[in-house]
């Protein structure tokens, strides 16, 4: 009887112990620290006076966060001060004035052309102008005849016919010679007696630059409007970049940006154009800036990189210089009323020196910006001394 009495004891003390009470905990088994945890284990309470004396604070406030949007471009000539320079009149390259690499301006010769054109034109000019001159002598003294009553009212009215026909085809050849790119001075000397050396044409620059390129020889014949001379003016160049169409809707045309050379320093610029279309085989809309490159900084042709500034609603956000790393993790110091705390922060996205905060601290508490590289030394020295 006393047996079964002590086994029915030990049954019940057996049944009353944890299933789980006689299994140690595997290794593999830990806990994850909290930011919390995080907190309350990497704090200071003590600060040397000097480290105290550097550190600033600012709070987390909700403010406009600037996202920078990144993408590669490349730089082109601005085609309003592209000149491809040709000659008007056929004939024979006799000198070249200006060659490849020269800076020119505008109206400077580049070549001078033989042609037998301009001789017939220069001829029919001349002709012209002096038939004009005697139709306009006869019929101003038929006009003074007419009214003295000694000459006919058509004698009158064909001298006066003469005269105007005279003018018109003197006209259209002094359009064209002016049309050839020879000047009304130059013209006037021609009708004065003063012909030009050999009766060659100028070939002339349309606008100041630099030629880039050139086809032109001695002795070459050339034919109108054939391409001799490339100039090109890079003291205002375009920068080209396309970006995603959900992306490129944030922008407007006015937009300040910055366009930055590789190895070179930023370039402020403004968005001069938007695509109404988008690309067909990327899906991406083109921009385009008015860049001032009076200081050559940009050649055209280079790629550089693009950057536009998107401001979205306000977030709680801080000072990028406040955000450090410490054993790994990526956070800032909280000044609290039991010493400063370092905090593992889930950081969004950066710009304009600001840092967008998801998770870790909230509105209004008090972050270390200044003398947080003190913070970290203080730590490491507790840390020291502690072992």
């Amino acid at each position: 009887m006393i047996h079964l009495l002590l086994f029915t004891v030990l049954l019940l003390a057996s049944c009353t112990e944890s299933p789980n009470s006689s299994q140690p905990a595997t290794e593999t088994e830990t806990a994850i620290p909290s930011t919390d945890s995080i907190a309350n284990a990497i704090a200071l309470t003590h600060v040397p006076e000097k480290s105290r004396e550097r550190i600033r604070t600012e709070h987390a406030i909700e403010q406009l966060t600037p996202h920078v949007i990144s993408a590669p471009g490349h730089v082109a000539p601005d085609l309003a001060l592209v000149a491809k320079v040709s000659s008007r009149i056929p004939g024979q390259i006799d000198k070249l004035l200006s060659t490849l690499g020269d800076r020119v301006t505008k109206g400077q010769p580049l070549a001078a052309i033989e042609s037998l054109k301009l001789d017939e034109l220069i001829q029919e000019y001349l002709v012209g102008k002096a038939k004009t001159d005697v139709a306009k002598s006869n019929f101003e003294r038929t006009q003074q005849l007419l009214d003295e009553n000694i000459v006919s009212q058509r004698r009158f009215l064909e001298d006066r016919g003469q005269s105007i026909e005279a003018q018109a085809v003197f006209q259209h050849v002094r359009e064209k010679l002016l049309n050839m790119g020879l000047t009304a001075e130059e013209l006037n000397d021609l009708e004065h007696g003063s012909h030009l050396e050999g009766h060659t044409y100028i070939l002339r620059a349309p606008l100041s630059g630099t030629i880039v390129h050139q086809d032109a020889v001695l002795g070459q014949g050339v034919a109108a409007e054939e391409n001799l001379f490339e100039i090109i003016d890079t003291s205002r160049v375009w920068v080209f970049a396309e970006l995603p169409i959900e992306q490129a809707r944030r922008f407007k045309e006015g937009d300040q940006g910055e366009v930055v050379p590789r190895g070179g320093l930023p370039i402020q610029a403004k968005l001069s154009y938007i695509s109404p279309v988008a690309e067909e085989a990327t899906r991406t809309i083109r921009f385009r800036f008015d860049v001032n490159n009076t200081g050559g900084q940009l050649k055209p042709n280079e790629y550089i990189d693009v950057r536009l500034i998107d401001e979205q609603l306000p977030m709680l956000s801080i000072s990028s210089s406040a955000v450090t790393m410490v054993d790994g993790v990526r956070g800032v110091f909280v000044e609290r009323e039991t010493g400063y705390h370092f905090v593992a922060i889930d950081f969004g996205q950066e710009g304009g020196g600001l840092v967008e905060v998801k998770n870790g601290i909230t509105l209004g508490d008090s972050i270390v910006t200044a003398g947080v590289f003190d913070l970290k030394n203080a730590l490491l020295q507790e840390s020291i001394e502690g072992h």
